[in-house]
């Protein structure tokens, strides 16, 4: 007699890597996602949640926005060159400025704290019911911002003014396509020296002041000024300069 074929091997639960370095928070969201049927593991800085993105190979990432070393836009800006990982970002700031950076360098939610586990693990649940229906998982990131007659390309970093090539140092191209995806929002120096420079960085405020000069010389004559919101920072803003 035919003997039946064993039973294949049950599929793993997803893995959920859950990076926040607060314990709390990281136990209370481990007990509810654990709870739901996911397996969980746990990231405290930045440096530790990359490797273990690259170790274990979740199926979702619930990234804190503020975290020691690397933080979790730097995460995710890095991880969308190479990755299409779902993520969900924490982000205890209500400033819109961060929700919108989140979203455009790639992630697929946020949930901002204090937050109801219970959310959490209901867009969890949500994020990955469309990776399995084959849909896409997040948006690709922003590739191209067009702000009046400035053209950024992200992908191959050329910038545009009225059709003409406008030549970009490095750190000249990051701020200005800073400024490009906020425009009319203020930004302070910290958050600019967050979003351009990175948290690590421990250099002196007036870099900012320095770059946004070069970018005004640069910029002169077009549509597109780059504004003093006195004792606060800078916005980007479009101008109309027709006669």
């Amino acid at each position: 007699m035919t003997q039946p074929a064993p039973d294949a091997a049950a599929p793993q639960p997803p893995l959920i890597l859950v990076a926040d370095d607060d314990p709390h928070i990281v136990r209370l969201v481990e007990l509810y996602l654990t709870k739901a049927g996911y397996r969980v593991a746990a990231a405290a800085d930045g440096d530790e949640t990359l490797r273990k993105v690259r170790d274990l190979r979740p199926d979702l990432l619930v990234l804190d926005i503020m975290m020691p070393g690397p933080d979790g836009l730097e995460i995710t800006r890095s991880l969308r060159r190479s990755s299409a990982l779902p993520i969900i970002m924490l982000t205890a700031r209500t400033s819109d400025v961060d929700r919108i950076a989140g979203l455009q360098f790639g992630a697929d939610d946020y949930v901002t704290k204090p937050f109801n586990p219970l959310e959490l693990v209901a867009r969890v649940q949500a994020v990955l019911r469309r990776v399995r229906s084959g849909g896409s998982a997040n948006p690709p990131a922003q590739a191209r911002i067009t702000a009046g007659s400035l053209v950024i390309d992200l992908n191959e970093r050329i910038v545009t003014v009225g059709g003409a090539p406008l030549h970009l140092r490095p750190k000249e191209f990051d701020l200005l396509a800073t400024f490009a995806r906020f425009p009319g929002y203020v930004l302070d120096r910290d958050r600019l020296l967050d979003l351009v420079w990175g948290t690590g960085y421990y250099g002196d405020q007036r870099t900012v002041d320095v770059h946004v000069a070069w970018l005004r010389e640069k910029l002169a004559g077009s549509d597109v000024k780059i504004e003093t919101v006195w004792g606060i920072g800078y916005k980007l803003v479009v101008s109309d300069i027709s006669p």
